[in-house]
């Protein structure tokens, strides 16, 4: 079976694969994602929810993959004390082109000029799969914890060196890939996910 993945993005992929792996390895499931496409251009993302966001690009990919297998998800980052933001902005919060460094140093100087006391935050991914009979199904996953006021760690990627998950002192990048690959927002959507596809012939 082909599952098609909405991103191009390397470290949300090595996620799914990791996840994914007892049927990776058993020769049941064979991932794919946009680079493999001849053309594809990406929808805009307009979405006022991540789960707006990730219908939309299901649909596109389906649209070009139709009776395929298709996953796409959309998460991101919401601050307590920031009203919930970056929320869907999250990828372009210090601009449409933005590094994680720059989206992650946006935070800090923000939060720091606020002074903000409630430094609580979320990892939220919603997720939107096509099956190839072009049923619909929804998972999520949410990971609660608070933001640091200073980088650290160098795995992962996005928002992971100032996200301390609940109930630990230290970063998401400084725990590394198999931690977060336990506990994640996203692990825990696609966890989900495996549960679905086990049940497929």
């Amino acid at each position: 079976m082909e599952l098609w993945i909405a991103t191009t993005n390397r470290g949300k992929l090595l996620e799914f694969e990791m996840i994914l792996e007892p049927l990776i390895k058993e020769g049941k499931l064979k991932l794919k994602t946009l680079g493999d496409l001849d053309t594809y251009f990406p929808p805009e993302e307009t979405g006022a929810t991540f789960l707006d966001n990730a219908r939309i690009k299901a649909r596109s990919l389906k649209a070009v993959r139709p009776g395929a297998w298709i996953v796409a998800e959309d998460s991101g980052l919401a601050v307590e004390g920031m009203n919930g933001l970056p929320g869907v902005h999250s990828a372009r919060y210090a601009g449409p082109k933005a590094s994680d460094f720059e989206n992650r140093a946006k935070l800090l100087k923000i939060m720091g000029l606020k002074a903000l006391a409630n430094r609580n935050a979320s990892f939220i991914c919603q997720m939107v799969v096509f099956d190839s009979d072009g049923q619909e199904h929804l998972f999520d996953g949410e990971l609660k914890g608070t933001i640091a006021k200073a980088e650290a760690g160098k795995t992962g990627f996005g928002y992971d060196s100032v996200f301390i998950p609940e109930g630990e002192t230290k970063t998401l990048a400084e725990l590394g890939l198999a931690f977060k690959n336990k506990v994640s927002h996203r692990a825990r959507a696609v966890e989900k996910l495996l549960e679905l596809l086990r049940q497929k012939p």
